[in-house]
């Protein structure tokens, strides 16, 4: 995060909630002309999927309202949130992905190429 960023939100924000990684949500203090302005302050590396969405619904305007407590609450069919993996060490690779050091089986000859008549 900038600077600038630090300073802005300081001057014109209002905290409005955290989530449970640590992520600041705020909301300008004033009231200007047209939809009200949201943004996060990201606590480590700014990854856009590190916001749970709850949040990402509030901070698109898809809710008008700011999350309560109740709604941060997860159901029970619901899956912790995770942030985007790719190009980490536990992103995901398939089975005989080079990455892992793992060799791609041969293939089982199940396989017919097609052929024009």
């Amino acid at each position: 995060m900038t600077i600038g960023t630090r300073v802005y939100t300081w001057l014109n924000g209002e905290l409005v909630g955290t989530d449970e990684f640590g992520n600041k949500y705020y909301r300008n203090k004033k009231k200007l002309q047209g939809r009200e302005r949201r943004w996060t302050l990201y606590k480590g590396i700014s990854e856009a999927s590190k916001v749970p969405p709850e949040w990402h619904a509030w901070l698109h305007h898809t809710v008008a309202d700011p999350l309560t407590e109740e709604a941060t609450q997860a159901k029970e069919w619901q899956k912790e949130h995770l942030p985007n993996l790719t190009g980490t060490e536990h992103a995901y690779y398939p089975q005989g992905d080079a990455r892992k050091g793992m060799e791609r089986p041969s293939a089982t000859g199940d396989y017919q190429a097609w052929q024009p008549e």
